[in-house]
């Protein structure tokens, strides 16, 4: 897709209204005041401090505590090429590799960004990155995502090519679906596989979605046999249309058996889920529907 020909000039304030309702009065963590047109900051690497590295170090290895023998290898080998345990990365740097790999780079954001935003840097394989790192007090939780997040738990699957491939798709798929009133549908795509999602390996299931990458307490809980989650085959049309908690831990984790799957799962027109699920009401995020199987007893 040629970058000249996108618009993705979202104003400030026209954005803020947006989230008004999301938080308290837009109180967004991140400082827009210097953002671009395209809502791309400096990541201003210089600027942090000892006690900010210091944070990210014991996150990273926090993490790297509970990953093995969990995450998917394909993270995990990224991850570990990419030396970030030792503070807070340079995207520039990091950035030059991944575009080496698989044509994606980093673009430094000030934090939640305009869907239109995200959806353009998406299609465009530019994969925004907040600046910020959250405060000592939230290491085990945070509202808005922050730098640790989306720089540990999105970048390393940027290097696998299938799964690069995929969030280009998405993007693509992001903007049809601003036409189309689809936004809510693909929304818990995104949720379900881009956060939360699971793959079935030769060795057991294992995690790719980073908010589960990222997270203390649900790495080990999504893949703990005999708890009230659910644990199913990811089908498109039913993931499009089951809802999602964002402040507990996942009701039902979808899990594919390829990122190819996943790939050629989403390459189709949208438009007729999107035509058939407004007419009919979302699936609760705890459902079992009949003759779905529960694939982690």
């Amino acid at each position: 897709m040629d970058t000249t020909t996108l618009d993705t000039t979202v104003s400030n304030a026209d954005f803020l209204a947006t989230v008004a309702t999301k938080s308290d009065g837009a109180a967004l963590r991140g400082d827009y005041a210097h953002a671009d047109e395209h809502y791309v900051v400096q990541q201003n690497w210089a600027a942090y401090t000892e006690e900010e590295h210091e944070l990210w170090r014991k996150l990273y290895q926090r993490q790297m505590s509970l990953l093995p023998g969990r995450a998917c290898d394909e993270f995990i080998e990224a991850l570990l090429q990419m030396n970030a345990a030792n503070g807070i990365p340079e995207f520039e740097k990091t950035s030059k590799e991944l575009y080496a790999a698989t044509g994606w780079t980093i673009v430094a954001v000030p934090g939640l960004i305009p869907e239109l935003t995200f959806f353009e840097h998406l299609a465009n394989r530019r994969f925004p990155v907040t600046v910020w790192l959250r405060k000592p007090e939230e290491f085990n939780y945070i509202v808005e995502p922050d730098v640790f997040h989306d720089f540990f738990g999105h970048v390393p699957m940027l290097f696998n090519p299938v799964f690069a491939d995929y969030m280009q798709l998405y993007g693509k798929g992001g903007l049809k679906a601003m036409k189309l009133g689809g936004l809510d549908q693909l929304a818990r795509l995104y949720w379900y596989t881009v956060e939360f999602g699971l793959i079935n390996t030769k060795d057991g299931m294992r995690i790719y979605g980073a908010g589960i990458l990222s997270s203390g307490g649900e790495v080990e809980f999504c893949l703990t046999p005999g708890t009230t989650s659910r644990h199913i085959r990811l089908d498109i049309e039913r993931c499009l249309n089951t809802l999602y908690k964002i402040d507990s831990y996942q009701e039902t984790y979808f899990v594919i058996n390829s990122f190819q799957e996943l790939f050629d799962g989403t390459a189709p027109d949208f438009k007729p889920y999107y035509d058939k699920l407004k007419l009919g009401e979302a699936f609760p995020a705890n459902s079992l529907l009949p003759g779905e199987v529960e694939l982690l007893p």
